[in-house]
């Protein structure tokens, strides 16, 4: 009885697959691992609070009778793992609890205001890339091999002062000389599209340095690699060998932190949404703790979070795909 060998196309394939198939299960079991923290900690947020919850969201002159129906809805007079398991079963089901000040259903009040939160979040980030990456291409070209000394200096300077200012302030500022001073701009809501320039401005000008200095860091290295000098060997237009050439692979490590500003990004939208008034879910979390309304405060916190994990596992994928030597064969 003969016995057929594999193809050597299939075994290659295999081969192939393999490295893939082991980042697949590490990424979905840090998903899945983080997710579990993630909830648990949100569960546990409310338990931790001193005092009683629904006494400090009532107010002291509220009846007994009022809180004692109010802690029968919310749950919490059940033992602590029956309610750990009706929190599970919630938030599969989608029910994330009923805000105790306005008695609405909570994801009503998370679909409510969660797209003026992540329009305020994407548009600032992509604002910071549009700036960043051109500024800084730009600087490495100019700075490379020792070149502009002065240049280099001042753009380092610079971008380390703006990047270490928090977004608020910026976005104090911005409205005192935009909206207050000159009068161009409006300084709250979201109800035109020149109001969306100052809180995204507020948002993305940190980013921006910050992103900026990395590429030109990277560009600068990139520049010294010898498929760049074989590029400029041949003669080729400049354009080529910057945009075609350097570009693409200078922009590994700036998509790495791209992600993470994305993720730091969603949560300075707390302050900078309060700045200027803007309905999303920044300013209904400030407001929810100043009332004291836990599940509100609970949910919120729970979408930035899945939403900082999600927004690093796009990251991870995107640099498997872009480089799959340094990410998908890491042990």
């Amino acid at each position: 009885m003969s016995v057929t060998a594999p193809s050597p196309v299939r075994v290659e394939a295999g081969k192939q697959a393999r490295p893939w198939a082991r980042f697949a299960v590490r990424r979905l079991g840090r998903l899945l691992v983080s997710l579990w923290v993630l909830v648990t900690a949100s569960f546990a947020m409310i338990h931790l609070i001193p005092g009683d919850p629904v006494r400090g969201a009532l107010g002291p002159t509220a009846p007994v009778a009022l809180v004692e129906a109010r802690r029968q809805a919310l749950g919490l007079d059940d033992p602590i793992l029956t309610q750990y398991l009706h929190y599970l079963r919630g938030l599969v089901t989608g029910d994330l609890g009923t805000s105790i000040s306005s008695q609405l259903p909570v994801s009503d009040v998370i679909a409510q205001r969660l797209p003026a939160t992540l329009q305020l979040a994407v548009l600032a980030f992509l604002a910071a890339v549009v700036v960043a990456i051109p500024l800084g291409v730009l600087m490495g070209v100019l700075t490379r091999r020792g070149h502009g000394r002065r240049t280099e200096l001042a753009f380092t300077t610079t971008s380390i002062v703006v990047a270490t200012v928090p977004d608020f302030l910026i976005g104090v500022a911005l409205i005192y000389v935009f909206g207050i001073r000159l009068e161009l701009l409006p300084v709250a809501g979201n109800e035109t599209a020149a109001a969306y320039v100052l809180p995204v401005f507020s948002l993305a000008i940190g980013a921006a340095a910050i992103l900026a200095r990395i590429v030109r860091v990277e560009m600068v290295g990139v520049l010294e690699a010898d498929f760049v000098r074989t590029a400029r060997a041949k003669r080729l237009p400049a354009r080529t060998v910057y945009l075609g050439h350097a570009l693409p692979n200078a922009v590994t490590a700036a998509l790495t932190l791209g992600g993470l500003l994305l993720s730091s990004m969603v949560a300075g939208t707390v302050l900078v949404e309060n700045v200027f008034a803007w309905p999303g879910l920044g300013s209904t979390i400030v407001q929810s703790i100043l009332t004291k309304d836990y599940p509100v405060v609970q949910a919120i916190v729970l979408v930035y979070g899945v939403g900082v994990l999600i927004t690093n596992l796009v990251v991870d994928v995107a640099l498997a795909l872009l480089d799959p030597r340094s990410t998908i064969r890491e042990v």
